[in-house]
């Protein structure tokens, strides 16, 4: 039998989107997979679409948490039910081409490097690209992440035989930053395919598209999370505002 995939997606008042996203999974040509979905405590109708869905689909997991608690607890949570021998991750607006699956799983069996992210397109909430694409570079280690995090979670995907379960700290931002980094330190480093894979849906309201405050939350988070002194943090902080900028760019 082929390995399992296990697919991590959070959501928090997703019902316009969600169904597209699963949809998208459902549409991949690489077949044996588990999406796990944990619901951040939606007040909308997510928890009644997805639940639609999944009674023709037994491969879909739903569940729901008491109250709202950030994405790292959703996608902590969905990581410590997952089962397969790979991992990856989905949010539930976002959208992965029919072949994303399959594509990542033969570059890991081709470079034998268990830990692979790749390119992908922008649009913003009716899927109109608005954004050029992202293009990620051919490798990134520890110490490129923290100057500029260019693995999304939307095509990060692990060996998870080969590296095991982590999990993200339990911060309201910069979490996926704070795995990839906790798994660079244990492998040189990440390979990046250049193809585009995946579409991030960019929404006016997205936790990561809120400016303030940013910059005072990325010094805490090299100074609390990752404990670098003031000097390696000024050092990279001066890097991530630098390349910050240059993503967003039209």
């Amino acid at each position: 039998m082929s390995a399992l995939v296990s697919i991590i997606t959070p959501s928090y008042n997703s019902a316009k989107f969600i169904a597209e996203t699963i949809q998208s999974v459902q549409n991949q040509t690489y077949q044996n997979w588990e999406m796990i979905i944990v619901d951040d405590g939606s007040s909308d109708k997510t928890e009644s679409v997805v639940l639609a869905i999944i009674q023709n689909d037994n491969r879909i997991q739903f569940h729901k948490l008491s109250q709202n608690s950030g994405p790292a607890v959703a996608r902590n949570t969905a990581i410590e039910k997952a089962s397969g021998d790979y991992m990856t991750f989905i949010d539930a607006d976002d959208i992965w081409f029919p072949t994303f699956i399959e594509n990542n799983i033969k570059t890991i069996q081709e470079t034998g490097i268990p830990f692979v992210f790749s390119s992908y397109r922008r649009a913003n909430e009716e899927l109109e690209f608005v954004y050029s694409d992202f293009i990620v570079p051919h490798k990134v280690s520890y110490t490129d992440i923290l100057k500029s995090n260019s693995i999304s979670c939307l095509t990060a995907f692990l060996d998870i035989k080969k590296l095991g379960k982590k999990y993200m700290p339990l911060i309201r931002k910069r979490q996926d930053m704070g795995l990839w980094l906790n798994y660079l330190k244990a492998i040189p480093f990440a390979h990046g395919i250049q193809e585009t894979q995946a579409i991030y849906r960019i929404r006016e309201n997205s936790l990561s598209r809120k400016k303030s405050d940013l910059i005072k939350y990325q010094w805490q988070f090299y100074r609390e999370v990752e404990k670098l002194n003031v000097f390696q943090s000024a050092y990279y902080m001066l890097h991530w505002m630098y390349r910050g900028f240059m993503k967003y760019r039209n």
